[in-house]
């Protein structure tokens, strides 16, 4: 695991934090407002932005933001303790890896940053963009771009699926397949989640009339991703 930037501005729970992730091998710099993550963020390279959202002298969400606008190349999650749908769905559309809601057990911390690193892990042949037609994908950004320019942000079960769908191209993935190869054994979604998730992808490529990228609905079965140009 990379360097972390932990951003916490409750004492108790950011040295917790810090000496936890510290003592399991991973560097920590600690930041108790925006201010100070700015600073850190500028003068040490993170590879993974731990954001709480209730920070005294901005919101986590705006900062996110502008750490993005500066960078597209970290891994995002929000600690909250605030757990709106609302709040949840804009962290997320920043392009947020994960939403953890407070309070959390540190080793469920450890679980989810793992998978996540371990997704990352099987996008690495995946350098800078891949473009079929006028869409383009960036794994490593988490990021697309539809046929009419405009940038969609992708959270991180989005492209580990878009990035299982497109290593695969032409094979029927089972519903049941992509919840073992993204959920894994900790979490047990619906097929029905499946769906739900395939609905913002498949948006994006039919936003392309000529259907450079397809992303198939197989009835009764799963998806398959084909290539048409």
């Amino acid at each position: 695991m990379g360097k972390i930037l932990l951003v916490e501005d409750e004492e108790n729970l950011g040295a917790t934090l810090k000496e936890f992730l510290q003592s399991s091998g991973h560097p920590c710099n600690w930041a108790r407002t925006a201010t100070e993550a700015r600073k850190l963020f500028s003068q040490t390279p993170s590879e993974i932005v731990l954001m709480d959202i209730g920070l005294p002298d901005q919101s986590g969400l705006e900062l996110a933001k502008e750490l993005r606008r500066l960078r597209k190349d970290f891994v995002l999650l929000f600690l909250s303790a605030q757990n709106a749908p609302e709040i949840r769905l804009e962290g997320l559309e920043l392009g947020a890896q994960d939403y953890i809601t407070k309070p959390f057990a540190l080793k469920e911390l450890i679980l989810r940053l793992t998978r996540i690193l371990e997704q990352n892990q099987k996008f690495q042949e995946f350098k800078g963009v891949i473009q079929h037609g006028p869409l383009k994908i960036w794994f490593d950004r988490y990021e697309v771009q539809d046929a009419q320019g405009n940038i969609i942000p992708l959270t991180q079960k989005e492209c580990a699926i878009l990035g299982l769908l497109y290593k695969n191209r032409n094979v029927v993935f089972e519903r049941d397949a992509i919840i073992d190869e993204v959920w894994g054994a900790e979490a047990f979604p619906s097929s029905r989640t499946v769906d739900n998730y395939m609905v913002k992808l498949r948006r994006w490529c039919d936003s392309d009339p000529k259907k450079s990228i397809e992303i198939l609905s197989v009835r009764g079965i799963g998806y398959k991703l084909v290539i048409n140009n």
